[in-house]
């Protein structure tokens, strides 16, 4: 018996346990009309729903939805907003999440959308280690439809375990899922599927994002890439068309298993690790998508860090590990951290020029950087207070 099966069995013996689970919903799309499933203290709890019409929960957090009409691929580019906003790597933590945009001014203390025509960019990895990823991604789809209201957007990029858990990689899943999954007489991989909301959603975004002068993307773009998928819409074109192929599927086909299982824009960690690509290299990658900057996460460390002179930003801060987090902001040609406390501090370019040895960090080293991170954050609130 696998770990996480003796986990699902524990849980579901558990009175206490099943009683307690609440989560939801879940979108199934069948010919006769569409119905949205809950867990509500380990009861199945359906609703019959219409696209278009808000629908309430009967548990949970997640209500108030309105299902899109259609949901079609996202945008491969968009022009240079006035500003933009962007995170990575938020794991199932939905509080931390939606408190650092609180934070940060970009949704209101309800929730709701308050960056005007600003972009927001999620920037992969809503899926796994949490326990809330159902949340999250049900609060990144409404504000997205919040933000196009108001002359905005919200964009998510697919990162590696969108991927992994659309096509039954369950390595990382929070077990609370399994045990829903059970519920629900579905796989994991099934609550997903092509027949549901959240499934055709996911199936419609974009892998790498091109903001202005900006490109994001999950994991980071190897130089090898122009030998595997030279062109922005077709790779993105690619992703969309076999996400949620079996492993041994995607293994059949060369240019599938470098982009989903090698060192695709989901997986790629050259910028942070040995060999890492060098500066020339970075640059060719530059004038290709013709951007003046590559925007990344999937590569943890403990605050924003800026390389290759500015050209690369990794922006995955450790959301995932339950702690404060941080997001990316852009405006008035000015780069950013925004703090979970509300406070910003300027991004440096910095004097890394990719000729350092690997910095991804050892625990030693990422200690010793929170430690610093934490002086120059509370240096920064100290300083924003009034005499």
């Amino acid at each position: 018996m696998s770990f996480l099966k003796a986990i699902v069995l524990a849980l579901l013996s558990s009175c206490a346990g099943a009683q307690a689970l609440v989560d939801g919903p879940y979108v199934f799309h069948q010919d006769k009309g569409s119905q949205a499933v809950w867990v509500c203290d380990g009861a199945v709890k359906p609703l019959a729903v219409a696209t278009g019409t808000k629908f309430h929960a009967p548990c949970g957090s997640v209500t108030g939805i309105a299902l899109n009409a259609r949901n079609t691929a996202a945008p491969d580019e968009l022009p240079q907003p006035a500003r933009w906003a962007a995170v990575s790597d938020i794991h199932g933590q939905n509080e931390l999440f939606l408190g650092l945009l609180r934070a940060q001014k970009i949704i209101n203390a309800h929730n709701r959308w308050a960056f005007g025509k600003g972009v927001l960019v999620i920037n992969g990895d809503v899926f796994d280690r949490g326990p809330h990823q159902t949340e999250a991604l049900w609060a990144i789809y409404r504000l997205a439809q919040e933000a196009q209201a108001a002359g905005g957007s919200v964009q998510m990029v697919l990162g590696n375990h969108e991927s992994m858990v659309l096509r039954g990689d369950l390595r990382y899943l929070s077990p609370k899922y399994l045990v829903v999954a059970k519920l629900l007489q579905r796989t994991v991989a099934e609550l997903y599927g092509k027949d549901t909301e959240l499934g055709q959603w996911l199936r419609t975004r974009a892998t790498v994002l091109r903001l202005g002068d900006t490109l994001f993307v999950h994991g980071g773009i190897s130089p090898d890439l122009p030998s595997h998928a030279p062109e922005l819409v077709a790779l993105n074109a690619k992703i969309r068309a076999r996400l949620g192929d079996a492993r041994a599927s995607l293994q059949d086909d060369p240019q599938a298993s470098w982009l989903f299982l090698g060192e695709g824009p989901l997986w790629y960690r050259g910028y942070f690790k040995m060999p890492r690509a060098s500066s020339g290299e970075v640059d060719a990658l530059l004038k290709q998508f013709a951007v003046k900057r590559i925007v990344v996460g999937h590569t943890t460390r403990d605050e924003i860090v800026s390389l290759y002179g500015g050209r690369v930003i990794g922006i995955d801060a450790d959301l995932k590990d339950g702690a404060a987090g941080e997001l990316l902001l852009w405006e008035n040609n000015r780069l950013q951290r925004g703090l979970a406390n509300g406070s910003r501090m300027d991004l440096p370019a910095g004097d890394d020029d990719g000729t350092a040895n690997a910095i991804f960090p050892d625990a030693e080293d990422r200690a010793a950087a929170k430690a610093e991170s934490t002086r120059a954050q509370k240096a920064a609130q100290d300083a924003t207070k009034k005499p």
